[in-house]
């Protein structure tokens, strides 16, 4: 029964990297491409190629990572390197399928290609990442640098990004370059909303003079979990328990009014929380 449900889970999330590509790379064919924007990554560098010689992004994504997929298979986790696999394959594909639809758009005007384009390639990516996927290219350089050397991830994708991005401009312009980033910014805000939000919930811790009828009200009428912690006040020294409990966001906004309305002086914490694991919610 475990192995089926983890080959049910495994082909979900190939689905889902599969189409959050499909999503990128209309991001990049039917927007960027369009107005010679460059991307992060290595579909960045194959924009560069596609512009001066006319060869496809999506094969010269496939080319770039052969070598890189070598020394992630020997140097890094064999699922990141299986998931990357899957996910560069899509990209690839993906490019090639939807080529044909870059001149597909007339919008004459590079700021709105800009914002979609990085709209759609933060969705995309945003799905592919949900699903602990990658598209290969800079994520798996950014992987063995930081397997050598301790670092931020963050930072080292920064810095190859830019690389890219000052390649593009000594090619294609400042003007080309400057509306990249604005575009990469906007992926990388996209991206965070999809990874996060889609998961996102509530935590509420909750001081209150009424728990047990907060507590029934949570268990029963709203079928969440609640755990109570010992809590001192500061100044009054007085001992109290500490409501510990997460649920969605809808559900908390019912909460937090039927607390007010059992105790109007119940003192109430909420604090975002972007991944929860366990009974009752979906692991990512």
């Amino acid at each position: 029964m475990n192995y089926i449900k983890s080959r049910k889970t495994n082909i979900i999330d190939v689905v889902i990297i599969f189409i959050g590509c499909l999503i990128a790379s209309l991001g990049v064919n039917v927007f960027l491409v369009h107005a010679k924007l460059l991307s992060g990554g290595a579909t960045g560098l194959a924009l560069i190629i596609q512009y001066l010689t006319r060869f496809k992004a999506g094969y010269t994504v496939f080319i770039i990572n052969i070598p890189l997929f070598i020394l992630s298979y020997f140097k890094l986790n064999k699922s990141f390197t299986y998931y990357s696999a899957i996910g560069m394959l899509s990209l690839s594909l993906s490019l090639i399928i939807t080529e044909p639809l870059t001149s597909s758009m007339y919008l004459n005007d590079t700021l709105l290609y800009c914002i979609y384009g990085g709209v759609l390639c933060g969705i995309g990516y945003g799905l592919v990442f949900s699903r602990n996927g990658s598209t290969g290219g800079t994520d798996i350089i950014t992987m063995l640098i930081r397997k050598k050397y301790t670092g931020d991830i963050g930072k080292v994708g920064f810095i190859l990004n830019c690389i890219i991005i000052t390649v593009g401009a000594a090619f294609f312009g400042l003007p080309k370059a400057l509306y990249t980033l604005i575009s990469i910014y906007i992926q990388g805000l996209v991206l965070d909303k999809v990874v996060k939000g889609l998961y996102k919930k509530q935590l509420l811790l909750i001081i209150t003079e009424k728990e047990e009828e907060v507590m029934d009200y949570i268990i029963v009428s709203l079928h969440r979990g609640v755990t109570t912690l010992p809590a001192e006040g500061g100044y009054t020294q007085t001992q109290r328990k500490m409501l510990y409990c997460i649920v969605t966001l809808s559900q908390m906004v019912e909460l937090r009014q039927t607390i007010l309305q059992i105790d109007p002086k119940a003192f109430i914490s909420i604090i975002d929380v972007s991944e929860v694991n366990g009974r009752g919610f979906k692991s990512i």
